[in-house]
């Protein structure tokens, strides 16, 4: 993927970042897409001041605390081990190749890449170091173990609840339930991860326009 177009690396790099459920993404995303679809029945139930529900479903406070402790996941493990890696010299000794934004790139790609457990990589960054070995492994077990423990709960608790219809129960059918969901995983990566592809990818596609 290291000989990919400034903005073709990044394409995969987005699929990864939005949980693998756009088309294109490896994996399959289903939970993913699943805690999605609920956080944005949430903010519109803040929108319009209804308890927010799922096909009969309420989400209460104890289900939206699942729903953010998923989603709170990916940066956590994916942005601070980015973050360690640039500031420190066992992190910086394996851009070998390339430094600057497409340095970062790599190394971001590097987390992500773990972090979903698909086996991408941008070859341009030496990841054989002892520093990558453990920050990558630990990135692989939260994306493969940690996001399980608030689905598993989230699970258990609509497993125990009783499902109760209302007339103005939010339909999962149509086209304005699709956008809401769309539009909800678009907003949330952007808040979480442009940032990062601001000074990584699409800074250094700007680069060759002079305008970074």
């Amino acid at each position: 993927h290291d000989s990919f177009t400034l903005l073709g690396g990044a394409v995969p790099l987005i699929n990864m970042l939005l949980g693998e459920i756009s088309v294109g993404g490896l994996g399959t995303g289903f939970v993913s897409i699943m805690m999605v679809a609920l956080l944005g029945l949430f903010i519109a139930g803040l929108m319009i001041g209804r308890t927010p529900e799922y096909l009969g479903y309420t989400l209460g406070a104890s289900e939206v605390k699942s729903i953010m402790l998923y989603i709170l996941i990916a940066p956590v493990a994916i942005l601070v081990p980015t973050a360690i890696a640039l500031l420190t010299d066992a992190g910086l000794s394996a851009m070998t190749t390339n430094g600057e934004a497409h340095g970062l790139t790599e190394v971001f790609y590097a987390f992500t890449s773990a972090f979903k457990n698909n086996g991408q990589n941008f070859a341009g960054l030496s990841a054989n170091s002892s520093f990558y070995i453990v920050a990558t492994a630990i990135a692989m077990m939260l994306g493969r173990f940690a996001l399980l423990i608030p689905a598993l709960a989230l699970a258990g608790k609509f497993a125990r609840s009783k499902r109760r219809f209302h007339s103005g129960s939010v339909p999962t059918d149509t086209i304005l339930f699709g956008s809401m969901v769309l539009m909800t995983a678009l907003v949330t990566g952007a808040l979480t991860f442009l940032p990062a592809l601001a000074v990584g990818p699409l800074a250094e596609h700007f680069s060759m326009f002079g305008l970074s």
